[in-house]
Protein backbone atom coordinates (compact mmCIF):
# COMPACT_ATOMS: atom_id res chain seq x y z
CA UNK A 1 0.00 0.00 0.00
CA UNK A 2 1.21 3.34 -1.05
CA UNK A 3 1.97 6.17 1.57
CA UNK A 4 -0.71 8.70 0.37
CA UNK A 5 0.70 12.30 0.46
CA UNK A 6 -1.41 15.66 0.15
CA UNK A 7 0.94 17.78 -1.78
CA UNK A 8 -0.25 21.29 -0.68
CA UNK A 9 -0.01 24.62 -2.71
CA UNK A 10 -1.73 27.74 -3.54
CA UNK A 11 -2.31 30.03 -0.29
CA UNK A 12 -3.86 33.41 0.68
CA UNK A 13 -1.35 36.07 -0.68
CA UNK A 14 0.49 37.08 -3.60
CA UNK A 15 3.19 34.56 -2.92
CA UNK A 16 0.42 31.57 -4.25
CA UNK A 17 2.27 32.05 -7.42
CA UNK A 18 4.96 31.14 -6.34
CA UNK A 19 3.88 28.05 -4.46
CA UNK A 20 2.32 26.79 -7.90
CA UNK A 21 5.64 27.18 -9.25
CA UNK A 22 7.33 24.81 -6.27
CA UNK A 23 4.96 22.01 -5.55
CA UNK A 24 4.97 21.32 -9.79
CA UNK A 25 8.49 20.78 -9.14
CA UNK A 26 7.98 18.75 -6.26
CA UNK A 27 5.36 16.46 -7.50
CA UNK A 28 7.75 15.50 -10.38
CA UNK A 29 10.53 14.86 -8.54
CA UNK A 30 8.66 12.80 -5.87
CA UNK A 31 8.67 8.95 -6.17
CA UNK A 32 5.17 7.64 -7.17
CA UNK A 33 6.09 4.18 -7.01
CA UNK A 34 6.48 4.83 -3.44
CA UNK A 35 3.99 7.69 -2.87
CA UNK A 36 0.36 8.05 -3.81
CA UNK A 37 0.89 12.15 -4.23
CA UNK A 38 -2.83 14.58 -4.74
CA UNK A 39 -2.39 18.07 -5.29
CA UNK A 40 -4.58 20.63 -2.61
CA UNK A 41 -4.97 23.73 -3.51
CA UNK A 42 -6.16 25.56 -0.55
CA UNK A 43 -7.29 29.30 -1.35
CA UNK A 44 -9.81 31.91 0.12
CA UNK A 45 -12.58 30.28 -1.66
CA UNK A 46 -12.23 26.93 -1.14
CA UNK A 47 -9.76 23.13 -0.40
CA UNK A 48 -9.55 21.27 -3.64
CA UNK A 49 -8.30 18.37 -5.14
CA UNK A 50 -8.65 18.24 -9.47
CA UNK A 51 -8.40 14.80 -11.04
CA UNK A 52 -7.03 13.76 -14.27
CA UNK A 53 -9.82 14.43 -15.68
CA UNK A 54 -10.29 18.12 -14.30
CA UNK A 55 -13.05 17.46 -12.05
CA UNK A 56 -12.59 19.55 -8.72
CA UNK A 57 -13.54 17.54 -5.24
CA UNK A 58 -13.66 19.54 -2.10
CA UNK A 59 -11.66 18.62 0.67
CA UNK A 60 -13.87 17.87 4.11
CA UNK A 61 -11.91 20.16 6.58
CA UNK A 62 -13.26 18.17 9.10
CA UNK A 63 -10.66 15.47 8.47
CA UNK A 64 -8.85 16.92 5.78
CA UNK A 65 -10.67 13.96 3.52
CA UNK A 66 -11.43 13.60 -0.08
CA UNK A 67 -14.66 11.33 -1.38
CA UNK A 68 -13.80 10.59 -4.95
CA UNK A 69 -16.39 8.22 -6.65
CA UNK A 70 -17.72 7.02 -3.74
CA UNK A 71 -14.36 6.32 -2.10
CA UNK A 72 -12.91 8.15 1.14
CA UNK A 73 -9.53 8.99 0.23
CA UNK A 74 -7.17 9.94 4.14
CA UNK A 75 -3.74 11.23 4.15
CA UNK A 76 -1.03 9.53 6.13
CA UNK A 77 1.29 12.95 5.41
CA UNK A 78 0.63 16.71 4.46
CA UNK A 79 3.97 17.59 2.44
CA UNK A 80 3.54 21.55 2.33
CA UNK A 81 4.43 23.55 -0.25
CA UNK A 82 2.70 26.62 0.16
CA UNK A 83 4.50 30.26 0.69
CA UNK A 84 2.91 32.96 3.31
CA UNK A 85 -0.75 32.60 5.00
CA UNK A 86 -1.62 30.18 6.15
CA UNK A 87 1.23 27.44 5.16
CA UNK A 88 3.92 29.27 6.60
CA UNK A 89 2.49 31.13 9.52
CA UNK A 90 1.69 28.34 11.17
CA UNK A 91 -2.22 28.27 10.78
CA UNK A 92 -2.16 24.80 8.57
CA UNK A 93 0.08 23.13 11.61
CA UNK A 94 -2.38 23.91 14.03
CA UNK A 95 -5.03 22.33 12.08
CA UNK A 96 -3.34 19.33 10.97
CA UNK A 97 -2.12 18.84 15.18
CA UNK A 98 -5.84 19.02 15.96
CA UNK A 99 -6.80 16.96 13.50
CA UNK A 100 -3.71 14.42 13.80
CA UNK A 101 -2.65 14.65 10.35
CA UNK A 102 1.33 14.46 10.44
CA UNK A 103 3.22 17.36 8.15
CA UNK A 104 6.78 18.17 6.58
CA UNK A 105 7.18 21.65 8.10
CA UNK A 106 7.88 22.88 11.45
CA UNK A 107 5.30 22.96 14.25
CA UNK A 108 2.87 25.58 14.75
CA UNK A 109 4.66 27.82 17.29
CA UNK A 110 7.79 27.54 15.44
CA UNK A 111 6.35 28.52 12.06
CA UNK A 112 4.37 31.95 13.89
CA UNK A 113 7.67 33.05 15.33
CA UNK A 114 9.68 32.66 12.27
CA UNK A 115 7.20 34.30 10.14
CA UNK A 116 7.70 37.34 12.82
CA UNK A 117 11.49 38.18 12.04
CA UNK A 118 11.47 40.76 14.58
CA UNK A 119 10.47 38.09 16.93
CA UNK A 120 12.88 35.41 15.59
CA UNK A 121 15.88 37.96 15.67
CA UNK A 122 14.72 38.50 19.76
CA UNK A 123 15.40 34.71 20.24
CA UNK A 124 18.61 34.23 18.26
CA UNK A 125 20.46 37.16 19.27
CA UNK A 126 22.26 35.92 21.71
CA UNK A 127 23.87 32.46 19.62
CA UNK A 128 27.57 33.15 19.77
CA UNK A 129 29.71 34.61 17.35
CA UNK A 130 25.90 35.37 15.16
CA UNK A 131 25.35 38.74 14.97
CA UNK A 132 22.12 40.58 14.05
CA UNK A 133 21.91 44.27 12.34
CA UNK A 134 20.15 46.96 14.96
CA UNK A 135 16.59 47.51 13.80
CA UNK A 136 13.17 48.76 14.92
CA UNK A 137 10.16 47.12 14.97
CA UNK A 138 7.19 49.56 13.84
CA UNK A 139 3.28 48.79 15.10
CA UNK A 140 0.27 49.83 13.40
CA UNK A 141 -0.37 52.52 15.82
CA UNK A 142 3.47 53.69 15.45
CA UNK A 143 2.66 54.33 11.72
CA UNK A 144 1.91 58.17 11.81
CA UNK A 145 5.50 58.97 13.37
CA UNK A 146 7.39 56.15 11.95
CA UNK A 147 10.32 58.26 10.18
CA UNK A 148 10.67 60.56 13.43
CA UNK A 149 11.16 56.94 15.51
CA UNK A 150 13.70 55.38 12.71
CA UNK A 151 15.97 58.61 12.83
CA UNK A 152 15.97 58.75 16.32
CA UNK A 153 17.45 54.88 16.62
CA UNK A 154 19.19 54.03 13.28
CA UNK A 155 21.73 55.53 10.80
CA UNK A 156 21.67 55.18 6.99
CA UNK A 157 21.33 53.14 5.24
CA UNK A 158 18.37 51.04 5.84
CA UNK A 159 16.46 48.18 4.72
CA UNK A 160 12.61 48.23 5.34
CA UNK A 161 10.55 45.41 4.88
CA UNK A 162 7.28 43.79 5.92
CA UNK A 163 7.44 42.49 9.22
CA UNK A 164 5.61 39.02 8.19
CA UNK A 165 6.22 37.90 4.58
CA UNK A 166 8.30 36.64 2.67
CA UNK A 167 9.75 36.62 -1.36
CA UNK A 168 10.92 39.75 -0.58
CA UNK A 169 7.61 41.60 -1.15
CA UNK A 170 7.04 45.24 0.12
CA UNK A 171 11.04 45.37 0.69
CA UNK A 172 13.10 48.41 -0.22
CA UNK A 173 16.03 49.85 0.60
CA UNK A 174 16.80 53.64 2.16
CA UNK A 175 19.87 55.77 1.11
CA UNK A 176 18.15 58.92 1.97
CA UNK A 177 15.60 59.89 4.86
CA UNK A 178 13.43 61.36 2.07
CA UNK A 179 12.62 57.78 0.86
CA UNK A 180 11.68 56.55 4.27
CA UNK A 181 8.24 57.58 4.20
CA UNK A 182 7.07 55.65 0.40
CA UNK A 183 9.27 52.84 1.66
CA UNK A 184 7.10 52.53 5.44
CA UNK A 185 4.48 52.77 3.11
CA UNK A 186 4.69 50.09 1.06
CA UNK A 187 6.01 47.31 3.72
CA UNK A 188 2.54 48.44 5.66
CA UNK A 189 0.29 47.98 2.65
CA UNK A 190 1.74 44.92 1.69
CA UNK A 191 -0.90 42.41 1.55
CA UNK A 192 -1.35 39.94 4.38
CA UNK A 193 1.71 40.90 6.55
CA UNK A 194 0.17 41.83 9.87
CA UNK A 195 0.65 45.78 9.65
CA UNK A 196 4.74 45.31 11.08
CA UNK A 197 7.31 46.84 9.80
CA UNK A 198 10.56 45.59 10.92
CA UNK A 199 13.89 48.43 9.53
CA UNK A 200 17.32 47.64 9.84
CA UNK A 201 20.39 49.07 9.14
CA UNK A 202 22.60 48.21 6.57
CA UNK A 203 25.31 45.34 6.60
CA UNK A 204 27.55 45.62 3.92
CA UNK A 205 28.50 41.84 3.20
CA UNK A 206 28.55 39.10 0.73
CA UNK A 207 24.94 37.48 1.16
CA UNK A 208 24.47 33.35 0.99
CA UNK A 209 21.53 30.97 2.02
CA UNK A 210 22.01 27.55 3.39
CA UNK A 211 19.38 24.83 4.13
CA UNK A 212 19.74 22.41 6.63
CA UNK A 213 16.84 19.62 7.07
CA UNK A 214 16.07 16.36 9.54
CA UNK A 215 16.65 12.97 7.90
CA UNK A 216 14.47 10.26 8.12
CA UNK A 217 16.93 8.72 11.27
CA UNK A 218 16.52 12.15 12.70
CA UNK A 219 19.69 13.46 12.13
CA UNK A 220 20.17 16.84 11.15
CA UNK A 221 21.81 17.35 7.68
CA UNK A 222 23.76 20.59 6.91
CA UNK A 223 23.34 21.22 2.89
CA UNK A 224 26.21 23.57 1.22
CA UNK A 225 25.84 27.14 1.25
CA UNK A 226 24.90 29.14 -1.88
CA UNK A 227 26.71 32.65 -2.12
CA UNK A 228 23.68 35.40 -3.83
CA UNK A 229 25.27 38.03 -6.21
CA UNK A 230 22.96 40.14 -7.69
CA UNK A 231 23.27 43.27 -10.55
CA UNK A 232 20.47 45.14 -8.57
CA UNK A 233 20.94 46.89 -5.20
CA UNK A 234 19.96 44.50 -2.94
CA UNK A 235 18.34 40.78 -3.36
CA UNK A 236 14.44 41.94 -3.98
CA UNK A 237 11.46 40.13 -6.10
CA UNK A 238 13.00 41.34 -8.66
CA UNK A 239 16.24 39.63 -8.78
CA UNK A 240 14.82 36.53 -7.14
CA UNK A 241 12.40 35.77 -10.01
CA UNK A 242 13.92 37.68 -13.29
CA UNK A 243 16.09 35.19 -14.92
CA UNK A 244 19.82 36.69 -15.54
CA UNK A 245 19.95 39.19 -12.79
CA UNK A 246 21.97 37.28 -9.84
CA UNK A 247 24.35 34.80 -10.15
CA UNK A 248 24.10 31.63 -7.74
CA UNK A 249 27.29 29.99 -6.71
CA UNK A 250 26.73 26.51 -5.39
CA UNK A 251 28.65 25.31 -3.41
CA UNK A 252 29.90 28.95 -1.71
CA UNK A 253 33.11 29.90 -1.88
CA UNK A 254 34.12 30.04 1.49
CA UNK A 255 37.18 28.99 3.33
CA UNK A 256 37.24 25.63 5.46
CA UNK A 257 37.08 27.59 8.94
CA UNK A 258 34.23 29.79 7.29
CA UNK A 259 32.36 26.66 6.26
CA UNK A 260 32.32 25.34 9.42
CA UNK A 261 31.28 28.31 11.45
CA UNK A 262 27.94 28.83 8.98
CA UNK A 263 27.21 24.87 9.42
CA UNK A 264 27.54 25.16 13.22
CA UNK A 265 26.11 28.70 13.20
CA UNK A 266 22.84 27.16 10.72
CA UNK A 267 22.77 24.17 13.02
CA UNK A 268 22.20 25.96 16.18
CA UNK A 269 19.70 28.28 14.40
CA UNK A 270 17.29 25.15 13.54
CA UNK A 271 17.51 23.66 16.95
CA UNK A 272 17.19 26.97 19.16
CA UNK A 273 14.03 27.85 17.16
CA UNK A 274 12.67 24.27 17.22
CA UNK A 275 12.55 23.42 13.62
CA UNK A 276 11.33 20.38 11.86
CA UNK A 277 11.75 19.67 7.88
CA UNK A 278 13.18 21.92 5.43
CA UNK A 279 14.51 25.22 6.20
CA UNK A 280 16.56 27.90 4.86
CA UNK A 281 18.95 30.53 6.98
CA UNK A 282 20.04 33.28 5.06
CA UNK A 283 23.10 35.35 6.14
CA UNK A 284 25.30 38.05 5.54
CA UNK A 285 29.45 37.68 6.42
CA UNK A 286 30.06 41.63 6.76
CA UNK A 287 33.22 42.91 4.40
CA UNK A 288 35.33 44.53 7.29
CA UNK A 289 35.00 41.84 10.30
CA UNK A 290 34.04 38.78 8.64
CA UNK A 291 31.43 38.54 11.03
CA UNK A 292 28.25 36.36 10.45
CA UNK A 293 25.10 38.35 10.48
CA UNK A 294 21.42 36.72 10.48
CA UNK A 295 18.92 37.81 8.15
CA UNK A 296 16.01 35.76 8.37
CA UNK A 297 14.78 32.14 8.28
CA UNK A 298 12.40 30.88 5.75
CA UNK A 299 10.24 27.49 6.87
CA UNK A 300 9.12 27.13 3.46
CA UNK A 301 11.36 27.78 1.07
CA UNK A 302 10.81 27.50 -2.34
CA UNK A 303 10.92 24.37 -4.98
CA UNK A 304 11.55 25.50 -8.08
CA UNK A 305 14.52 23.71 -10.06
CA UNK A 306 16.31 27.15 -10.05
CA UNK A 307 15.71 27.67 -5.99
CA UNK A 308 18.57 27.13 -3.27
CA UNK A 309 17.50 24.23 -1.74
CA UNK A 310 17.34 22.23 -4.89
CA UNK A 311 20.38 23.61 -5.94
CA UNK A 312 21.87 22.33 -2.37
CA UNK A 313 20.41 19.14 -2.74
CA UNK A 314 22.08 18.41 -6.07
CA UNK A 315 25.67 19.74 -5.02
CA UNK A 316 25.39 17.60 -1.65
CA UNK A 317 25.37 14.78 -4.07
CA UNK A 318 21.58 14.16 -2.99
CA UNK A 319 18.76 13.61 -5.57
CA UNK A 320 15.62 15.69 -5.37
CA UNK A 321 13.74 12.45 -5.43
CA UNK A 322 15.67 10.93 -2.58
CA UNK A 323 15.62 13.99 -0.41
CA UNK A 324 12.00 14.88 -0.78
CA UNK A 325 11.32 11.02 0.54
CA UNK A 326 13.57 11.94 3.46
CA UNK A 327 11.11 14.20 4.14
CA UNK A 328 8.16 12.83 3.86
CA UNK A 329 9.55 9.51 6.05
CA UNK A 330 10.67 12.21 8.94
CA UNK A 331 7.66 13.65 8.95
CA UNK A 332 5.82 10.37 9.98
CA UNK A 333 8.22 9.37 12.29
CA UNK A 334 6.41 11.86 14.68
CA UNK A 335 3.47 9.66 14.83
Amino acid sequence: MKTKVALITGGYTGESEISYKSSAFVYSQIDKEKYDVYVIDITVADWTYTDDAGQKHTINREDFSLSIQGEQVKFDVAFIILHGTPGEDGRLQGYFDMIGVPYTSCGALTSALTMNKGYTKAIIQDIPNLNVAQSVLLFDVDRANGEDIVQQKLKLPLFVKPNAGGSSIGMNKVNAWSELGKALDEAYDAEGTGQQVLVEEFVSGREFSQGIYRDAQGLLQVLPATEVITTREFFDYIAKYTPGLTQEITPADLRPEQKEQADALVREIYIRLNCKGMVRVDFFIQKETEDFYFIEINTIPGQTAQSFIPQQVRASGRTETAFYGELIEAALLKR
